[in-house]
């Protein structure tokens, strides 16, 4: 029906793009209210207390600088900031040397390209360097002289600063939420993966290997949003303090991230095992239950990491180790009844992973290796 009918189809595409637009504006709505507040500061800044005519570039400078690239970054925002103060200069100078005209302008922006790659290889840097000299060159001089749209340019670049600075936004909540989720991946993995041993289900096991592949892309995007969460808590007086729980998230993520490599290892051979029936039921059975209590464990270290406070914190760091110390002191093919080369092997790979667990609670690795039974 809806395909004799294209305009409900249009009708139904209409309400999509409603609905996803309002989410966006939603999601958005802070950086929209920061964004206007930092241009409109910008240019009454350059017109009332340093007293330039139109100050369109302190505006422009400040929006281009905030932007909607996701996470606002410290160094993102003064990377642009310093493409746009620098275009900017770099046309005003080309301007007094060269005059204005076409072949001035593809002259500047040339110039300001091959000057732009040379002193960075952010694309952003390049785009908005190349972008604001050419503005200049093809814009009409300011009243005040060409150089009063530099001085422009850079209350702009400052207000950008300031607003990212001041921002209310915990930095912690961002880095924090994807590590969360990664560790809850983690646990569902060990989780079809108990299912799949309980089953002696290979397809099942070879779909957690598939499942803690695909956590690739959280791994790699945790590392940038600790980089950025670090910057503004580096700038920022009011979050300053938060830069040792940071330091803890960067921890618990390196862990998290070595124990998620350790159980694609694990999945993999799993797989195999499985296929080749290579583990008596018993040890399978044995094993799923193990692979459950692991996964409780690490739910508490996933609960850790966005507990509020101190104590709440520490409470669901100290469960998670207590359950992984006690995970650790079974770590023998005996105490699964694995036998054979196969079945002794899956159970020996477990031991780097809940090491790496247990470090990821915050004991140091020789502590950590000496919870293990001695082989």
């Amino acid at each position: 029906m809806d395909q004799a009918n294209p305009f409900g189809r249009m009708a139904s595409l209409a309400r999509h793009r409603s609905l996803s637009g309002t989410a966006r504006v939603r999601v958005s709505l802070v950086q929209i209210i920061q964004i206007t507040v930092c241009a409109v500061g910008a240019y009454w800044i350059a017109e009332k207390i340093l007293g330039h005519q139109g100050p369109l570039f302190a505006a422009t400078s400040a929006v281009v600088a905030l932007g909607f690239g996701g996470a606002t970054r410290m160094r993102r925002v003064l990377e642009v900031a310093i493409g746009c103060t620098l275009g900017i200069a770099v046309g005003d100078l080309l301007l007094t040397l060269l005059g204005t005209g076409i072949w001035q302008a593809a002259v500047v922006v040339f110039i300001s390209l091959v000057l732009a790659r040379f002193l960075d290889s952010g694309s952003i840097f390049t785009t908005q360097f190349g972008v604001q000299s050419l503005l200049v060159v093809l814009l009409p001089a300011p009243d005040g002289g060409p150089f009063t749209r530099s001085g422009d340019a850079i209350v702009g670049g400052l207000c950008a600063l300031l607003i990212t600075a001041l921002a209310p936004k915990d930095p912690r909540r961002e880095p924090a939420g994807e590590l969360r989720q990664l560790i809850r991946e983690l646990s569902a993995i060990l989780r079809d993966s108990s299912v799949a041993l309980r089953e002696s289900d290979s397809t099942r096991a070879w779909h957690a290997l598939i499942r803690a592949r695909g956590t690739q892309s959280l791994m790699d995007r945790i590392p940038a949003s600790l980089t950025g969460a670090d910057e503004i808590a580096t700038f920022s007086p009011h979050f300053r303090r938060h830069r040792g729980e940071l330091e803890r998230l960067r921890r618990v993520a390196g862990q998290v991230d070595l124990a998620v490599r350790n159980a694609r290892v694990f999945d993999r051979r799993m797989a195999s095992v499985i296929t080749h029936a290579a583990l008596r039921e018993e040890a399978s059975e044995e094993l799923s239950i193990y692979l459950d209590e692991v996964a409780d464990a690490v739910d508490s270290l996933a609960r850790s990491v966005m507990e509020p406070q101190q104590s709440q914190r520490d409470r669901a760091e100290r469960a998670a180790r207590e359950d992984l110390i006690a995970a650790a002191a079974r770590l023998t093919p005996d105490s699964f009844g694995a036998t054979g080369l196969q079945g002794e092997g899956l159970v020996l790979l477990l031991r780097p992973f809940v090491v790496d667990l247990l470090e990821a609670t915050g004991m140091d690795h020789a502590d950590a290796v000496s919870f293990l039974p001695r082989l």
